[in-house]
């Protein structure tokens, strides 16, 4: 059977209090709207439908062209959104409906759906779940023989109807043609004013259909995010989910709880994750690394064999073998290839290390080329910028760059070349020359006598 999944996401969701779009608040990284994309994907459907309304633009941006977006305007309830996807789900045998915020649902279990809907040929399957505490749910009523009669949104439920613990996820499988001819039969009759999806469900056995329920196995699925207080729930299981992933993956996560990965990051086998660390975006690790603790990265590549400490690093690549020390800020643009070594307290900004180099400490290089073998001593400045413009500095292999040198771009200081300690260099070094460009030094003999008196005639301190 040819079957369409239809995503609800036209709503704008007031109890988030934000100028954002519900569905477009992200888990890990990513909108929760795109975790119900894959889901409905990976359950085989041939297509996906996405209803979009409140910043409608915005919201079909993120979904890109992995579904067909259709504008649901005035949004009027959930059963006239699906009305809204008819031309797009014209011809195919069933449709998959799922709420744009419910991002925990699996792939596996909206596939068990369609095949439990393919084996029994209802008119309707539901996704349902028995939980402790349903407030804020629609609630499933059955009949004595246990068979699915309707369900009761929660503002139009009774005391008993409130009582009921079995609620909708608001995902079902519905026979396409059935649920269409159903849907031109509801009102809007309820507190709401709206018109209701799971009105049909009266309509459909009152036409010879039968309706069935699957409860979901996993309750934390059907979590539907309405408020800041679930999306951080939401967090919570998709990190869990993400922890799993890896540590089965042959990676080391030292203390789960406290690590945090992103949905898009990959990271090789062998390596270890220490407690406190972030990695965001993109970001890819290689093999055998070891980072952290508390080492933040966020959209970069990080090769195999490497260490980083307790540094942030933003879209930054690194080779094979790099050490990053602690309390380190590789800006974008950042290149350390193969052996490079950056010490701690140092800022690196649209550069590039070259292979064994090394930055060891309270350094800022920025819009620089650094060969091969180069050693950057300690509070070295490119000084790459003039008040209107970037320059670069280029230090070529096998040059010696000694303490609290200001190096004033554009510059180069050429292949093996030494910079004296203490200089400010505003012209190029010569291969494998030495450049000294300090101030000459001069002592005044008897200078704190005659300004101080003789020793001991200081004034106390404080």
């Amino acid at each position: 059977m040819r079957t369409v999944a239809v995503i609800l996401a036209a709503g704008q969701g007031t109890r988030m209090r934000s100028d954002l779009p519900k569905v477009l608040h992200p888990l890990a990284g990513r909108p929760m709207v795109r975790y119900v994309l894959e889901a409905v994907r990976g359950a085989g459907v041939d297509r996906v439908v996405a209803v979009v309304g409140h910043q409608a633009d915005r919201v079909a941006q993120a979904l890109g062209d992995d579904a067909r977006c259709v504008v649901q305007e005035p949004q009027l309830g959930t059963g006239h959104a699906v009305q809204c996807a008819e031309a797009e789900a014209a011809g195919f045998d069933r449709v998959l409906v799922v709420p744009g915020d419910t991002p925990l649902l699996t792939a596996g279990t909206l596939a068990s759906l369609l095949e439990r809907h393919a084996r029994s040929g209802a008119a309707a399957v539901l996704l349902t779940a028995v939980v402790d505490d349903p407030t804020g749910y629609g609630r499933v009523i059955r009949d004595a023989a246990g068979m699915v009669q309707r369900i009761v949104e929660e503002a139009d439920a009774g005391p008993e109807e409130r009582a009921v613990r079995e609620i909708n996820a608001g995902v079902a499988v519905f026979d396409g043609p059935a649920l269409f001819a159903a849907l031109r039969g509801i009102t809007a009759a309820n507190r709401q004013n709206e018109y209701y999806l799971w009105d049909v469900l009266p309509l459909l056995m009152a036409a010879g259909g039968a309706v069935e329920a699957v409860a979901a196995a996993d309750p934390d699925e059907i979590m539907g995010v309405n408020d800041r207080v679930a999306l951080a729930e939401a967090e919570a299981v998709v990190r869990r989910r993400i922890a799993r992933h890896w540590m089965r993956q042959g990676v080391t996560l030292v203390d789960p709880a406290t690590t945090y990965i992103g949905a898009d990051v990959e990271i090789g086998p062998d390596t270890v994750i220490e407690p406190l660390t972030v990695l965001a975006g993109r970001t890819v690790v290689g093999r055998s690394c070891r980072i952290g603790p508390g080492a933040q990265i966020y959209h970069s590549r990080i090769g195999d064999g490497c260490t980083v400490g307790p540094s942030v690093i933003e879209e930054s690549r690194l080779g094979d073998g790099v050490t990053v020390g602690p309390f380190n800020h590789l800006r974008p643009g950042t290149v350390l290839e193969d052996g490079a070594r950056v010490g701690n307290f140092a800022e690196l900004k649209n550069t590039r290390v070259g292979p064994g180099s090394k930055v060891p400490h309270h350094s800022y290089l920025g819009d620089a080329e650094i060969g091969r073998g180069v050693n950057i001593g300690a509070g070295a400045v490119t000084v790459n910028y003039d008040g209107r413009a970037k320059h670069p500095t280029r230090i070529e292999d096998g040059a010696f760059i000694g303490c609290n040198v200001n190096l004033v771009a554009p510059v180069t200081v050429g292949r093996r070349g030494y910079v004296a300690a203490g200089s400010t260099i505003h012209r190029d070094v010569p291969p494998e020359a030495l450049a000294i460009a300090r101030n000459r030094q001069e002592n005044k003999e008897g200078w704190v006598r005659r300004r101080l008196g003789p020793a001991g005639d200081e004034p106390p301190e404080g």
